[in-house]
């Protein structure tokens, strides 16, 4: 492709509006807000009117817009998804896992955008059944999402729920897999958690409330009967709730939890019908985790243990009185989930930023770790079904080597290789990755990881696309992501921050990044982008950056704070409106953010969170170059958030940069649910980020 100079990308951009910042312009309406007696005025605070036909008429204008101003990078956005789609094996299919007699697996057909979901009796080379075409059921909807299926436990019922809209209200359907047939039951408006007791006919779910959308009930339903009973009504409105079963099969447990605490109450999945009985009354900031192994539970827990450690208490003494040390707390390792076998305890845990697997018997003696050559790399227990068990199944990955499925012997230490997802058309051994910290500004070693091409000079000449997202404790691991080698191939540098605000160097990491510390995110995120750009990975000049979600917060106080500093931003259903959004508990899920931000009815959180809030700090300065998508239907992060920062960024951009919305008419928070579909949307936001840049190649 010809080389095109940025000067003369807007130029072409020019010719086709006569302004580039003939934008749409929605109509201002000032809304006075105040709080504290702090008076803010709010002038696109109508667009949260969803059903007004003129807010859908302003998004739909948006979209045009945005099509227009990249127009002349159309057939890269072609090239792009050709590229990502020539990456994905399309008939791939998942290693099948031993459940009871089956063996059970998704496979993708040529040409689908969803799964077959499939078993197999006897061995994974038995005689094919399929459980659910997907690509069948999702005809006729423009958006479609299942949980794939829910089977009893003698594997003759099969529970599925599906979501047709995006806003994670599911419809729970059962299947008798005896005759074939659709049982008559079907459970409406229910979240996606769902699992079965030991009686084969009744199942326990979660609903969540219809205005916050805050999982709140847990409901106990019979298929013999059809009858619909309440047996948990979590009334705090910091909390959510969920339900689950241990690998032993002997419990069923409800777990409550806000950002800082946790409760858990259970029954024996043999006795669906007993009164859930609570666990450990709930504490402020005591957070723990039940399991057991069918003659005691094991307890994570973070009594008197920043970093976690492991309980253990027989089954008639369940208050944390009785809890007695398994694995100690450990200063230098983060002690995420505990995986109890019959004979084994397997425990994902974090030292030093990586993720480790460590191996134990029952009683905590003869451990040992599953052994990683990589320096930086992504492991953790995979989907294991079967109690006892002696091999335990893990996954492998880096930013360079794709996803691989290993079983362990944990009694001979055997280890198999079971499957490395093929990706076409790639060759790890052109990459290299690399692992380095850099040095914020009070001090703090923040872990960044790195790919790019295996020649690629530290000269100061690179693009870099640096992403990151520090927030709710949540690492963002060096996984591996086949696409973004279509940036790679064309020179960038792919950088993940793994800033505080995550869980990466353990629970300081995230309690030292959220609150009233969370500028620390900020800083980190931006002081990284310094460094890699001092030390000559990448151009000054070429530097991009990319956040979603929390992340897209990120990526709007970053802009805020140092606008010069990135050539381009990608901002993925971002939440910006903090302060307003966190006043206002009807929209969904706010109130049991409260311990990840702060309480802004309290005065002093008030006044941090405004004054880092992307949408109340937009000032009168030359923004980046930004595209900005959402969906219309998110319930995580409102579409109303993106659109009215977009709005005001133009209002106040006294740059020359394109600042574009694009939303997603049909999806929710996880934008497209087509797996071809959602490279679409990935193939669009990097046509943006060579559009931008200085040269397309």
């Amino acid at each position: 492709m010809k080389k095109i100079t940025y000067a003369v990308l807007l130029l072409g951009v020019s010719c086709m509006h006569k302004d580039l910042r003939s934008y749409p312009q929605p109509e201002k309406v000032p809304v006075t807000l105040n709080k504290h007696g702090d008076i803010r005025t709010d002038e696109y605070f109508w667009l949260r009117e969803r059903e007004n036909p003129k807010v859908i008429d302003h998004l739909k204008k948006e979209n045009e817009f945005t099509a227009q101003a990249m127009s002349s990078v159309k057939s890269l956005e072609q090239t792009l998804f050709t590229e990502l789609k020539s990456r994905v094996k399309e008939d791939e299919s998942s290693t099948p896992v031993k459940d009871g007699d089956y063996y059970y697996a998704a496979r993708y057909e040529k040409g689908q955008q969803y799964p077959l979901y499939v078993r197999y009796k006897g061995s994974p080379k038995g005689t094919e059944e399929i459980l659910l075409n997907m690509p069948e059921l999702a005809k006729g909807h423009d958006f479609f999402e299942s949980t794939g299926p829910r089977m009893s436990p003698n594997h003759k019922i099969m529970a599925y729920a599906v979501d047709t809209v995006g806003r994670r209200f599911y419809t729970v359907y059962f299947k008798d897999l005896e005759s074939g047939k659709l049982l008559p039951d079907t459970i409406p408006n229910m979240t996606s958690n769902l699992t079965w007791a030991n009686d084969n006919e009744t199942v326990f779910y979660a609903e969540q409330n219809p205005e916050t959308l805050r999982s709140e009930k847990i409901y106990r339903y019979n298929l013999r009967t059809q009858k619909k009973d309440l047996v948990y009504h979590e009334k705090d409105e910091t909390f959510s709730t969920y339900v689950y079963k241990s690998l032993s099969k002997k419990f069923i447990y409800i777990g409550s939890s806000s950002t800082l605490t946790t409760e858990v109450r259970f029954i024996e999945a043999n006795k669906p019908t007993e009164a859930f009985r609570v666990f450990n009354p709930r504490e402020r900031e005591h957070e723990y985790s039940v399991t057991d192994d069918g003659e005691r539970f094991y307890i994570i827990t973070n009594k008197k243990a920043k970093n976690y450690k492991l309980m253990t208490t027989d089954l008639s003494h369940t208050d944390a009185k009785s809890w007695k040390d398994l694995i100690p707390h450990r200063a230098d390792t983060f002690l995420q989930d505990v995986t109890v076998f019959k004979n084994y305890l397997v425990l994902d845990e974090r030292k030093n930023g990586l993720t480790q697997i460590h191996i134990t018997d029952k009683k905590a003696k003869n451990s040992y770790f599953i052994p990683f050559a990589d320096g930086s790399y992504m492991a953790s227990v995979g989907d294991n079904r079967e109690f006892d068990a002696e091999w335990v199944r893990y996954d492998y990955e880096s930013m360079r080597l794709p996803p691989s499925v290993y079983e362990f012997n944990m009694k001979t230490h055997e280890q198999v290789l079971k499957k490395v997802h093929e990706v076409p058309n790639y060759n790890p051994e052109l990459y290299k990755s690399e692992r380095i910290f850099i040095t914020a500004r009070d001090g703090v070693k923040v872990p960044v990881s790195l790919i790019m091409k295996k020649d690629h000079k530290a000269d100061g000449t690179s693009p870099l696309l640096i992403y990151g997202y520090g927030s709710y404790g949540a690492s963002m691991d060096p996984w591996f992501s086949s696409d973004v080698f279509s940036l790679v191939d064309r020179g960038f540098v792919f950088a993940k921050a793994h800033i505080r605000g995550g869980s990466e160097m353990g629970r300081e990491w995230y309690d030292t990044g959220r609150t009233m510390n969370k500028k620390n995110t900020f800083n980190d995120f931006i002081d990284c982008t310094e460094a890699l750009v001092k030390n000559k990975t990448a151009s000054a000049k070429r530097v991009f950056a990319m956040g979603g979600s929390a992340g897209g917060l990120l990526m709007g106080a970053v802009m805020n704070m140092r606008p010069d500093l990135y050539q381009g931003i990608v901002a993925q259903v971002p939440f910006v409106d903090v302060i307003t959004t966190m006043l206002d508990d009807t929209i969904p899920l706010t109130t049991g953010e409260y311990d990840e931000w702060g309480n802004p009815n309290e005065k002093a959180a008030y006044e941090y969170i405004k004054s880092y809030s992307p949408y109340d700090n937009v000032k009168d300065q030359a923004y980046p170059n930004t595209l900005v998508t959402t969906g219309l239907h998110d319930s995580q992060v409102q579409y109303w958030e993106p659109a009215k920062w977009v709005a005001k960024l133009r209002d106040h951009n006294k740059g020359p940069s394109l600042i574009l919305l694009k939303t997603n008419m049909e999806s929710g928070h996880g934008g497209a649910s087509g797996r071809f579909e959602q490279l679409k949307e990935t193939a669009t936001e990097y046509a943006f980020i060579l559009m931008v840049n200085e040269d397309v190649k």
